[in-house]
């Protein structure tokens, strides 16, 4: 079986595996007819008869009823929300005969044989404005509930591509994607999916087994039945993050851990597990699907789960996300604890199903107050939240209860980390991981991005000695997991926090950090935190960047005090005013640019335009990681552009001494963060391998030569794919180190790789903005540079007219850079006319077919050059009888098309279509329309004698509706 051919290799073999474990394939023709038309989402049928057999109370009416509802849902999250709930049996309707409303079965959790299972290919559908063919759907009780795009394996950019087509999907027929729950990208090395509505990159997640690499098995583990059931039951998750509706599914080691949350707890002989997920990766949806799926659980026998949490700000969010499982406001009411005396009497009462509560309102609980087994305690940052008094009244009162704690940062190597390991890990050794996903696995899998971070300069750093006797070799700084312990602990830091809030040393910051940020943050289009050492120290700071940048590019955020002095109280915020901020701080156009904080946000406030954070604040151990760990939020901006990294800069000295400050184990915070000149070294390593690999092929070239020997040397598209993966990494480096001086001497040097990319990618690989793949700074480089250079900045375009050939004769472009040129101006023009002259889309069909052909070297650039003039040619003949014409623009690209068919009297046939043109106006968007104007397609056909014209009216009327293929 050819690599090459996406089909055969991928997209077939998909189907055939999903097949063997007992999916039901139906062909397009049959799907299509399955779902009346290209209009329809659902197999009507089918649909009607399994919510018969699910529901007693269903009639006829009431299925057709609910299929009207399925099939004009609103064509956004809001309408995908809905479908989620009709799926999951959450929707009701109302029952005429028994006068009340039901719940509506739509899927079988309970016996999965019960639903049927189909999967079909080439799944076109068109809303009347865009139509799509979608390459696998995947339906369950015939609602299309998975889609998947697949691209050949030697794509290199195969899944790039296939997301930007889900993309597409969402813009141009949102009707469909309003149904649709999951979409899955493959290009048979890997298998990755993700939510609908929900895009961007950081949102799409490989999906690993045992046999990573193995088609088969990612497949057929991932389209497992129960697996699949249990992905749209249980692991779609909507949640409102400030007002705003977001989606997103479980990534596979949060599914994992699931799994092995509810295996523990089904264990009778251990009764402790610790889950380790790194900062950024989730671990609070984790905890919420199995808070759920133990309560809905019959083996627990109706049991209790405490969700137990250590900060207000982390209880608002907690219960931002329990939505999401289900939960209403009103349940939210109840199973939210107010008070030490409503936990107690909760508990004395036996309450059962979900409690929500702090652990500080377990302080003085009487021992043995439950002594059930059936209750679950689920502690969020067991590291600090357990320990002492409080973790021993809480186990005291109950001692029969199983703990799973959940952190997301390693158990250290100190005391604490030794308490931590005997609550949680004790049935885990060695190590006392239920289920761990550290720092680098999360980078590896795009969950969290790399860090880096530099020293300011030494004049403005604390005194190393100081910092070191007051803070770093300190036994009561060591494992510290609160930050109101390490503020206790630099309260008695004197000579230090003097030091750290010297007048003259903080102006010189504010002037460094303003200047930084103009120079390096605010260019990539990013925002910053500066970290100060207490609340007075942010308002002071506020005031010093007060005169380097304007007012409202910063806010003070901290925490009030009640005998607050004026200077503290008039940067007090009401919650809503606080809300507003945060809500804007996220967002990339809006103000402020940088916060400043020295408590608050520092944990549970994820903002993934978060970049930059400004360090003034002595920090170690868990409260260090879980600070830095703010900006390792993957982000990407609206036209897809990736934030490289987070940056730390430490005014401190902390990652001068990072082994004291982290008193963890090696393996366990590996490549957590790197020295910034590692990556001068990695920048400077890669320009040589450039001037070695790739400059060197334009030296002493004209700028026209350097295209074509450009060109022609990456016409192979595994090495032009090759150039691209290289390229990237240099421009991410250059985003994150520019303006710094060291890139100087590099400059012209990566200005030309740049120009590189862009002409390879509008000759080999066009149809999306080249400037949506450069990053901001090198946009910035690009358009400083426009015209001098070793090679040109990009491919010409023609206007095509009648001049058109006479200029391509006069032009000093080599006959390759000419048949590039050629390609790139008939795209545009049939992009720009296809709506006044929609025959154009055949033409530009068979430009692409001569461009593949070339590119493949089975076309001479002599051969193709000459063929593409041809069409040139075609393109003004074609125009100007157009003009002369001056028929209706249907009519017109009827008779062309006709001609092009070698359909005699091509003209006086099409002229008869006028009459139906006119008669059926909404052609292009009604199904009944289109059908009418097929029917008089044929009539006229058959009548000219015409023998196959069931393949020409097909292709006229794809053309007339402007499908391309």
């Amino acid at each position: 079986m050819p690599l090459g051919n996406e089909r055969q290799s991928v997209q077939n073999p998909l189907i055939k595996y999903t097949a063997e474990i007992n999916w039901t394939y139906i062909t397009p023709d049959d799907a299509l007819n399955w779902r009346c038309g290209e209009t329809g989402l659902v197999f009507r049928d089918t649909f009607i008869t399994q919510l018969q057999k699910l529901n007693a109370f269903m009639t006829q009416s009431l299925s057709e009823e609910l299929l009207k509802k399925i099939e004009t849902l609103p064509s956004n999250i809001e309408g995908n929300l809905s479908a989620w709930e009709y799926l999951k049996g959450l929707k009701q309707v109302f029952v005429p005969d028994e006068k009340r409303e039901r719940n509506v079965r739509f899927i079988d959790t309970e016996n999965i044989y019960n639903n049927t299972f189909h999967v079909t290919d080439e799944f076109s559908f068109t809303n009347g404005r865009k139509t799509i063919r979608a390459d696998i759907v995947f339906l369950i009780n015939g609602i299309p509930v998975f889609i998947a795009e697949t691209k050949s394996a030697h794509k290199i950019n195969g899944i790039a591509e296939s997301l930007d087509q889900i993309r597409r999907y969402h813009n141009e027929v949102p009707e469909i994607m309003a149904i649709l729950q999951i979409y899955a990208l493959t290009h048979l090395i890997r298998y990755y999916y993700g939510a609908t509505w929900n895009t961007i990159r950081k949102g799409l997640f490989n999906w690993k087994e045992e046999q990573e690499g193995d088609f088969e098995t990612l497949v057929k583990s991932f389209f497992d039945k129960e697996r699949i059931i249990r992905i749209l039951n249980d692991f779609i998750l909507f949640t409102r993050q400030d007002d705003e509706l977001k989606k997103v599914v479980l990534r596979p080691h949060q599914m994992r851990a699931v799994q092995k949350i509810i295996s523990r707890v089904e264990d009778k002989a251990k009764k402790r597990g610790l889950i380790w997920h790194t900062q950024g990766s989730g671990k609070t949806y984790t905890m919420i699907v199995a808070a759920k799926e133990i309560i809905e659980n019959p083996l627990f026998d109706n049991p209790t789960v405490i969700m137990l949490i250590d900060r207000n700000e982390l209880e608002s969010q907690l219960f931002g996300n329990l939505s999401s499982v289900g939960y209403t406001q009103k349940e939210l009411e109840e199973i939210e604890i107010q008070s030490k005396r409503d936990l107690q009497k909760a508990l004395q009462e036996d309450k059962r199903g979900l409690i929500v509560s702090m652990i500080h309102k377990f302080e003085g609980m009487p021992e043995n107050i439950n002594t059930r087994d059936n209750i679950f305690v689920l502690v969020d940052e067991a590291h600090r939240t357990t320990g002492g008094k409080l973790g021993n009244y809480l186990m005291g009162a109950l001692p029969n209860a199983t703990y799973i704690g959940f952190t997301g940062t390693p158990i250290d190597k100190t005391s604490y980390g030794k308490g931590t390991f005997i609550t949680f890990g004790i049935d885990d050794p060695p190590k006392g991981y239920l289920d761990k996903y550290g720092i680098a696995e999360s980078i590896e899998d795009n969950t969290t991005v790399p860090l880096h971070y530099t020293l300011a300069p030494n004049e403005l750093q604390v005194d190393k000695e100081v910092l070191n006797r007051e803070f770093l070799e300190l036994a009561d700084a060591e494992g510290i997991s609160d930050i109101e312990e390490l503020n206790k602990v630099l309260e008695r830091a004197v000579n230090l926090k003097n030091m750290l809030k010297k007048e003259e040393r903080m102006e010189k910051i504010a002037k460094y950090v303003s200047d930084h940020f103009k120079e390096y943050v605010e260019p990539m289009g990013y925002k910053a935190f500066l970290v100060a050492v207490d609340r007075e120290a942010c308002t002071i700071y506020k005031r010093m960047l007060d005169k380097h940048l304007p007012v409202e590019y910063s806010k003070v955020i901290i925490s009030p005090g009640f005998n607050d002095p004026v200077e503290l109280s008039r940067f007090h915020l009401t919650e809503e005013e606080e809300k507003r901020i945060r809500v804007a701080f996220r967002k990339p156009d809006e103000l402020p640019k940088i916060l400043i904080v020295t408590e608050k946000l520092l944990t549970g406030f994820d903002a993934p335009i978060l970049y930059c954070m400004y360090l003034d604040k002595p920090m170690r151990d868990h409260v260090l990681l879980q600070a830095i760990a703010r900006v390792n939020r993957p982000y990407e901006d609206g036209e897809s552009r990736k934030k490289p990294s987070g940056f730390i800069l430490d005014f401190v000295g902390i990652f001068d001494n990072l082994e004291k400050a982290l008193a963890f184990d090696s393996s366990d915070i590996k490549g957590i963060v790197h020295d910034i000149e590692i990556l001068k070294t990695r920048f400077a390593e890669l320009m040589e391998q450039a001037k070695s690999n790739y400059l060197r092929l334009i030296k002493d070239k004209s700028q026209d030569k350097a295209v074509e020997v450009v060109l022609n040397h990456f016409m192979d598209e595994e090495t032009r794919h090759e150039f691209y993966t290289f390229f990237k990494e240099i421009a991410d480096i250059y985003e994150i180190l520019s303006p710094d001086a060291f890139l100087r001497p590099y400059i012209n040097d990566y200005e030309t790789l740049t120009r590189f990319y862009r002409i390879l990618k509008e000759a080999y690989d066009p149809g999306i903005s080249i400037d949506r793949d450069f990053l901001r700074k090198t946009v910035k480089l690009v358009q400083e540079h426009t015209e001098s250079g070793a090679i040109k900045p990009a491919l010409e375009i023609y206007e095509i007219n009648e001049e058109t050939l006479k200029k391509i004769e006069e032009s000093k472009a080599s006959d390759t850079e000419k048949i590039f040129n050629l390609i790139k101006s008939i795209t545009k023009t049939i992009q720009e006319n296809v709506d006044t002259s929609p025959y154009l889309i055949s033409i530009g069909e068979r430009a692409e077919e001569i461009a593949r052909l070339f590119k493949e070297r089975q076309l001479t650039t002599q051969k193709t050059l000459e063929e593409l003039k041809k069409i040139i040619e075609e393109i003004n003949s074609a125009k100007k009888e157009q003009i002369d014409k001056n028929m209706p623009v249907e009519v017109f690209a009827t008779m062309w098309l006709f001609k092009k068919e070698g359909v005699v009297n091509a003209e006086e046939n099409a002229i008869q279509m006028k009459k139906a043109f006119e008669q059926y106006p909404h052609w292009k968007t009604s199904e009944a329309h289109q059908r009418e104007i097929t029917k008089q397609f044929y009539k006229i056909l058959v009548k000219a004698g015409i023998k196959n014209c069931v393949d020409i009216v097909k292709k006229v009327m794809r053309i007339l509706t402007g499908r391309t293929r």
